[in-house]
């Protein structure tokens, strides 16, 4: 109607809120947190970069670590087995310096030992005594060992049994080991087989055959034992 004021109807809140009380209305508490994603999404980058790279370092010092151990072990293991060889070695130097070829009481001479007995018996008693030291009654094979026999025969100045006998074949001579009769050092007129004389001793510088049962000393014989080289 005419000359009636025009009434206003009042505009929505909604509109009159400006953009600015939107902020300024909107909780605080999301904007600091906004505001601080802002400020540490950029250095977050860098900050796995070193991570990874110490992980890395970490890793490659690991690897180091276990493989410098084992050459290290291996290093240490060659010098004690280089210790060890020497020690052996100058072992077998004094070994080879000590070292007895044969036992004691026995005689060597041109790679053989020798045992003069102390003690009388028979041929057979005698034989037997040189078979338990692992020996035999002494074969004469050679003009030196000979020599030798009649040095140490000189110096008891006894009647000693040696390894040869006719006992199997009457004169057919043999020594211990079977084998026959090569060189021979008899005295003159011997051997005469006088009352049945099958065995034969060693008598001042030459050879006698003499009853087997007689009561001689003997000699035994066997090789010398090899020393350690040096």
């Amino acid at each position: 109607m005419a000359g009636e004021p025009e009434l206003h109807q009042p505009k929505n809140q909604e509109e009159e809120v400006t953009v600015t009380d939107q902020v300024e209305n909107e909780p605080k508490g999301l904007i600091c947190s906004s505001r601080s994603l802002q400020g540490y999404l950029t250095p977050v980058p860098w900050l796995l970069l070193l991570l990874i790279s110490l992980g890395l370092f970490l890793l490659m010092l690991a690897t180091l670590i276990q493989v410098a151990v084992p050459q290290e072990q291996t290093h240490a293991g060659l010098e004690q087995i280089q210790q060890i060889q020497q020690q052996l070695t100058q072992f077998n130097a004094s070994l080879a310096g000590l070292c007895r070829p044969c036992p004691w009481d026995w005689e060597l001479f041109q790679g053989s030992c020798y045992l003069f007995s102390r003690t009388l018996g028979s041929w057979e008693t005698s034989a037997s005594s040189c078979k338990d030291l692992g020996a035999h009654l002494v074969i004469i094979n050679s003009v030196a060992e000979q020599r030798f026999m009649k040095y140490w025969n000189v110096r008891k100045n006894q009647r000693s049994w040696i390894g040869l006998t006719d006992h199997t074949h009457e004169g057919s001579w043999q020594w211990v080991d079977g084998s026959p009769l090569k060189f021979s050092f008899w005295k003159e007129g011997e051997p005469n087989n006088d009352g049945d004389e099958d065995c034969v001793e060693l008598f001042t510088d030459d050879w006698n055959d003499n009853k087997c049962t007689e009561q001689n000393f003997w000699v035994c014989e066997k090789p010398s034992a090899p020393c350690p080289r040096h």
